[in-house]
């Protein structure tokens, strides 16, 4: 409970520092680093409940609970009896994954030659 509170903590900190025009742009790059992580902590240690989840990922149980949900529903991972597991699709969508932040990255390159 304390480091979750903690996590929230460091998060609200950050959020401090943003700029308007990026906010949401860093706000997205936080929960798809937190679906990334919860996806490959379940990977890892597969089945895995919310809780054992939110305990080695350091998030609240309801951010767990929601990326869980949107791991499900692009069908990264499936319940079963014992908590959530990964599917097959995994590899295909990290390696897409790689691929379009590779192009984001290239993106925001150009934009901060842009400001120079």
């Amino acid at each position: 409970m304390l480091t979750s509170l903690l996590g929230v903590l460091k998060m609200n900190e950050k959020k401090k520092e943003r700029c308007v025009l990026t906010n949401v742009i860093e706000t997205e790059m936080d929960i798809l680093k937190r679906h990334i992580h919860i996806l490959k902590t379940v990977q890892k240690h597969q089945p895995m409940g919310i809780i054992k989840l939110s305990e080695l990922t350091n998030y609240p149980q309801h951010m767990v609970r929601y990326s869980l949900r949107i791991l499900e529903q692009d069908g990264l991972i499936e319940p079963s009896s014992q908590g959530a597991v990964t599917t097959d699709k995994v590899t295909k969508t990290m390696n897409t994954l790689k691929r379009i932040l590779g192009e984001i990255s290239k993106t925001a390159d150009d934009i901060k030659k842009d400001l120079e």
